[in-house]
């Protein structure tokens, strides 16, 4: 099958992967911010979005998302090596000849850091919650507490900067990886080319923005706790 034996095949899966996954984050950054106005209202989210049959099935179908794009961005990554040497994410283009990101060149490290940062946020979320929920263990937040969890993680301020460091690598990826997954697919004249871009940059920052002014509000104290949050250090 091409999409998984030839180069371009294993790019157009990465492609379209990436993709989900921005629109994802982006779902996901908007629900975030909800917590900034309403506890209640984030938590009628997270009960929506809890141990559910499809908020389950969802979660796999967004695991299995994941464990594509970066199987695959593995591979490519070995065949760029062998293939490239130390030039193996040069960009060579007619929009950008002669001309590479240093996010286009670092994307393997890039994608290491934001690896370890979604282990990380999966340990802090998902297992206290959803996991939690499905499993019937309930600590002293409840599961449904999502509103709790973030006020108690962020309110640490190692948890805090860990994500900060996460989010900014994130940025870095995401906003190559909006544009490259358009020329991947085809938009490579320079006009559609150059808007695409713009708009990966600009839909990208805003996503990552309103992560960090959830995680930053908490932080710094201008988002309240529900009083059973508790200390994450």
């Amino acid at each position: 099958m091409w999409l998984t034996n030839s180069s371009i095949g294993k790019k157009v899966i990465m492609s379209v992967t990436g993709i989900a996954l921005i629109l994802f984050l982006t779902f996901h950054a908007c629900m975030n911010v909800v917590a900034l106005f309403s506890a209640d209202a984030y938590n009628a989210i997270c009960a929506f979005l809890g141990a559910n049959w499809y908020a389950v099935v969802g979660t796999a179908a967004l695991a299995a998302l994941v464990a594509l794009h970066f199987v695959f961005a593995f591979i490519l990554t070995l065949q760029n090596r062998k293939a490239r040497g130390s030039n193996r994410y040069a960009v060579s283009t007619k929009v950008n000849a002669g001309k590479v990101e240093w996010a286009a060149k670092n994307m393997f490290v890039l994608g290491l850091i934001v690896c370890l940062g979604m282990l990380l946020h999966l340990y802090n979320f998902w297992y206290n919650m959803m996991f939690a929920e499905i499993v019937g263990v309930e600590g002293c937040i409840s599961p449904t507490d999502g509103y709790a969890f973030i006020a108690k993680t962020f309110s640490c301020p190692v948890y805090a900067g860990l994500y900060i460091v996460w989010l900014l690598a994130l940025w870095f990826h995401l906003s190559h990886g909006f544009w490259s997954a358009f020329q991947t697919l085809g938009v490579n004249g320079k006009i559609w080319f150059n808007r695409w871009k713009v708009i990966g940059n600009v839909w990208v920052a805003v996503v990552i923005l309103m992560f960090i002014a959830v995680v930053v509000a908490f932080a710094t104290g201008l988002a309240g706790c529900c009083g059973n949050c508790g200390s994450a250090c």
